[in-house]
């Protein structure tokens, strides 16, 4: 059974793996030792503090395989971006030059660098390893950030977003950063990711153009892979997308991919799970995502479950219980799957 749970000093190891294994363009999980060690501590020190409103915590957790031990993936959540580090974006709108006379009108796209997203939480570092890329593993890694948000909405924004990764091939070579290369800032996208995910933007203020550009001025490959994924991102956008996140046309200023958005309340996994006393009994063959309903000690996990209605009462086996470090009685937060 795969359990979520905060992460813990001790995790670094196969934390540093995960960063080694996810690839170029997943900028929340650099291959940095200092950067790492540092969204740990910063984390452990999140899940333990007294939160009444979100300024600027960061929910780092990981899916433990009970059995094993092994780590199988992370999962994370910003509380409130854009405090210490500026978050940057490019807004595409849309602007008409016309002409009565010669019968000619061309809509533009324009893109506008933009820090609209600045105070919203953030859903990231959404990472499985590729042997429990199965089962309900994946949904569990995803949704159980929504558990937790419906239970403990004080510590998060009303509004909650998701960087979706954009195109680039094996290489870690982006045609969208091809033509800023090119044109601003003569380094490679690795080294620009690697940045990004140190946290050290200030290259970006010095050397992004700040006027809007118009993308029929971008090479045909650049302006194709606007608000498009990586093949790989495909999965956690259709998921997100049912959870009811859309594009507002924000895109990131590197690989030009999506950033999708939704009301904290409007998310269908917060809106649809509900708490209930669980109690040892008959699972049935229903699966539900389950978690406890502390905050320091979240535990959450994709199992068969029962659910009266009636008695609002959720049935599970002692394997559960044990995984959620919860005992007859206590209340949950579940989500019928």
């Amino acid at each position: 059974m795969l359990v979520v749970r905060p992460i813990r000093h001790n995790d670094y190891p196969t934390l540093h793996v995960c960063a080694e294994e996810s690839g170029h363009g997943f900028t929340s999980l650099p291959v940095d030792e200092a950067l790492l060690h540092e969204r740990i501590e910063h984390s452990v020190a999140s899940f333990s503090k007294p939160v009444t409103e979100p300024d600027g915590e960061g929910y780092l957790m990981v899916g433990v395989d009970s059995e094993t031990g092994e780590m199988a993936g992370t999962t994370a959540i910003e509380a409130s971006i854009g405090g210490d580090v500026p978050v940057y974006s490019y807004h595409i709108s849309k602007i008409i030059h016309s002409s009565q006379k010669l019968g000619i009108k061309n809509v533009v796209r324009l893109l506008t660098l933009s820090n609209h997203y600045a105070g919203c939480s953030e859903i990231c570092t959404l990472f499985l390893r590729p042997a429990y890329r199965q089962g309900m593993n994946g949904k569990l890694m995803s949704k159980c950030r929504f558990l937790l948000m419906a239970e403990h909405p004080e510590r998060f924004s009303p509004t909650v977003i998701a960087e979706m990764r954009g195109i680039s091939d094996e290489h870690g070579k982006s045609p969208f950063w091809k033509w800023l290369q090119d044109a601003f800032f003569h380094i490679e996208f690795t080294h620009a990711d690697h940045l990004m995910g140190i946290r050290d933007k200030s290259f970006i203020t010095e050397l992004m153009p700040k006027l809007p550009i118009y993308t029929n001025l971008l090479s045909r490959e650049a302006q194709a892979v606007i608000g498009k994924v990586h093949k790989y991102t495909v999965p956690a956008l259709k998921m997100l997308q049912k959870e009811g996140f859309v594009c507002r046309d924000y895109v990131d200023i590197f690989d030009a991919g999506p950033t999708v958005e939704c009301d904290l309340h409007n998310i269908n996994s917060v809106k649809n799970s509900l708490r209930a006393t669980v109690a040892i009994g008959q699972v049935g063959n229903s699966d539900f995502l389950i978690s406890n309903t502390s905050f320091a000690d979240f535990r959450a996990v994709a199992t068969k479950a029962w659910y009266d209605a009636e008695s609002n009462t959720l049935f599970v086996n002692q394997e559960t219980l044990a995984a959620l470090e919860i005992h007859q009685g206590d209340p949950v937060r579940l989500l019928p799957m």
